[in-house]
């Protein structure tokens, strides 16, 4: 597996689709355009580096081996980010819980002083806690669509749901959200 720079995985990166056609191109470069990006969309639902390696290495080969499957080869990017989020929302359902980790593998390039980095290790270790509050299905529609920015009615695809499920959802997930803030506070 492609060692990825992870220390970034948290930071939310615009989503830019990949209309690369699977049939035109090689099986490494399609997997070298889409690896970011399907490895920090596993982590974020999975949280941790050794499963989201894992997952994002399974979600390749099933993509890979099931290419007759895609109709349209300028949706290839949408047809892997839904293989990746069953994949990764299978693995936390057979497991029945998430472990968030620490991304201690990430190089430290910064130039935040020690207060700063402290302040964001502790937003970040809130938001994490926050989350494993979440259902599974919560959790992704709310990745999908505040983290990684996806439109409501793309995250119904990913999920295979309505986009009124998928705004139950995530309302529901802001709810428990918030509750949980509002009681961290005090």
């Amino acid at each position: 597996m492609v060692d990825l720079a992870v220390s970034s995985v948290m930071e939310a990166e615009p989503y830019a689709p990949v209309e690369m056609a699977l049939e035109v191109s090689t099986d490494d470069e399609f997997v070298e355009a889409n690896m970011r990006r399907v490895f920090r969309l596993i982590f974020r639902v999975v949280g941790n580096v050794p499963d989201a390696q894992d997952l994002t290495q399974e979600t390749f080969i099933k993509a890979l081996s099931r290419r007759s499957q895609l109709k349209d080869a300028k949706k290839a990017a949408h047809w892997l980010g839904r293989i990746a989020v069953n994949t990764a929302l299978d693995f936390v359902r057979k497991r029945k819980r998430v472990t968030f980790e620490e991304l201690d593998k990430a190089p430290q390039i910064s130039t935040e002083t020690p207060e700063e980095r402290l302040l964001r290790s502790e937003k970040r270790s809130c938001i994490e806690d926050g989350l494993r509050l979440l259902s599974e299905r919560e959790r992704a529609a709310l990745i999908l669509r505040d983290i990684e920015g996806l439109p409501a009615a793309e995250v119904a695809l990913q999920l295979n749901c309505s986009p009124a499920t998928v705004r139950s959802h995530i309302a529901n997930a802001r709810v428990k959200f918030r509750k949980y803030a509002k009681g961290r506070k005090r």
